[in-house]
């Protein structure tokens, strides 16, 4: 079982060590402006979005492509929402 703060960790450090610039710039921004309010649920659900592919998550937020490996729940509604 991992604790919350280790978890928080973990997506701090996925969120901007992705590979591509882009998405380290969305997802850093979006996890530093959001990870202090998140509980343990959304943590889990922000983890998972944090293991797809960078290719995916910009089709589905810049291009508003569905797709079914990102799930529809309050954290990806907050993140697909989100501006920079």
């Amino acid at each position: 079982m991992i604790n919350k703060e280790t978890l928080r960790k973990q997506i701090i450090y996925r969120a901007t060590h992705r590979g591509s610039k882009e998405m380290d710039i969305l997802l850093g921004k979006f996890v530093k402006k959001y990870i202090s309010e998140l509980n343990t649920k959304d943590l889990k659900n922000l983890n998972e979005i944090m293991i797809i592919d960078d290719d995916l998550i910009y089709d589905w937020y810049f291009n508003k492509v569905n797709n079914k490996k990102i799930a529809d729940n309050e954290v990806s509604q907050k993140l697909r929402n989100f501006k920079l």
